[in-house]
């Protein structure tokens, strides 16, 4: 039986940093010389990125920089170490991670929280213990017995990783309802840039959650939103240093290399390859109908788009979720997700094409069906309302 994705559910913090914002931000930075300056109005121009969201709202409130560790009251960066970040994502990262969980539940009022068997959960961006599983069961009053697993550190590709770790449990398990929940905040490891690979982070990273209800078990009545059809992973041989994600003295450091487009468009027909032509069959690739891409920056984008021989509407889903929430690392491909499946035709199945590219350099890919959904009852046509006269 092929598990399904019953519901998908977004959260996004309150705090909207516009583009324009944050780059005279970083431009007005002590120290900034003229090479990083060109640096910023390149990067940041090119970056597809309009607005994105973050927890920190002494980022676009200056009222808010009073007694803050991040950002001094005339707009100066500061170097919280990185105990600092993390006390400020435990403070914050629980609430988005049940914002998000509450909202899958919304969408699909026909599963029964206490039914819920697994909870998995996804993020990079922070740690603590008991983590985000255990307060997402006390938080939601979830049965105590719930089995829990947490996904940590794996970086932007960690959104289908997650979802592959709940079709998995749903694929053993046929009675199993998994609610999946992943939540970054990035904004919380940004630092001057100094430098291509800061000055790539500060331009693209954001903070947001989404979630997701999974299980082989499909109520009466609901019909699924995909079916989770087949996953795929490809590590990239030498392209360990495209991208990397450590622990510094101050916050995380993420290294997102220049090099990375041209590294998947050396190795995603490989990568594609191997998804199509899994062991439970081939899928021709005129299938495909739609394409949810992790928009991990426009140049990525631009390339994948231009490899892959795809038309510019084909991206469009990605583009959007990158220049309205910019990049949320592993849960920027489930807000992808959530809208392609939203514009998609209602009357026809349709075969969704899922990539997304992490640390390593990884590739996970996956293939999902959206189920055709019956036509909307008509409305019942009222008649015209009475012209008055004179």
């Amino acid at each position: 039986m092929t598990p399904a994705l019953l519901s998908l559910g977004t959260a996004l913090p309150a705090h909207v940093l516009e583009q324009t914002d944050a780059h005279d931000l970083y431009l007005a930075q002590p120290g900034t010389d003229r090479l990083n300056a060109r640096l910023l109005r390149t990067v940041f121009g090119a970056s597809g990125v309009v607005r994105r969201h973050t927890v920190l709202s002494e980022l676009v409130d200056d009222d808010a920089r009073d007694g803050s560790p991040y950002i001094t009251g005339d707009g100066r960066f500061l170097a919280p170490l990185t105990g600092v970040r993390n006390r400020t994502y435990v403070e914050e990262a629980p609430g988005l991670f049940a914002e998000a969980a509450r909202d899958a539940l919304a969408r699909c009022p026909d599963v029964d929280p206490a039914s819920i068997t697994d909870v998995v959960t996804v993020s990079c961006t922070g740690f603590f213990a008991p983590g985000p599983d255990y307060q997402l069961v006390r938080d939601l009053g979830l049965n105590p017995a719930t089995r829990r697993s947490h996904i940590g550190f794996m970086g932007c590709h960690g959104g289908l990783i997650g979802l592959r770790q709940a079709a998995a449990l749903a694929t053993a398990d046929p009675d199993a309802v998994v609610l999946l929940v992943a939540v970054e905040l990035c904004t919380l490891h940004l630092r001057p840039a100094r430098g291509p690979d800061a000055i790539r982070g500060a331009a693209l990273f954001a903070d947001g959650a989404a979630a997701a209800l999974v299980s082989s078990r499909v109520p009466d009545g609901v019909l699924p939103l995909l079916e989770l059809d087949r996953f795929r992973t490809l590590v990239i041989p030498d392209g360990e240093q495209a991208m990397a994600w450590t622990i510094g003295d101050s916050g995380f450091e993420m290294v997102l290399g220049a090099a990375v487009p041209q590294v998947l468009e050396d190795n995603i027909h490989t990568a594609l390859q191997a998804l199509l032509e899994g062991p439970d069959g081939t899928v021709e690739r005129e299938r495909i109908t739609d394409w949810a891409l992790h928009p991990g920056g426009r140049g990525i984008l631009d390339k994948l788009e231009h490899t892959l021989d795809l038309p510019p509407e084909a991206l469009r889903e990605s583009r959007d979720v990158l220049a309205t929430r910019g990049n949320m690392s592993s849960v920027t491909v489930l807000h992808v997700l959530r809208q392609v499946i939203d514009e998609a035709p209602r009357d026809e199945e349709r075969t969704v094409c899922a990539l997304a590219f992490g640390p390593g350099l990884t590739v996970e890919s996956a293939l999902f069906t959206i189920p055709a959904r019956p036509a909307a009852p008509a409305a019942h046509a009222r008649p015209a309302a009475a012209v008055p006269t004179r």
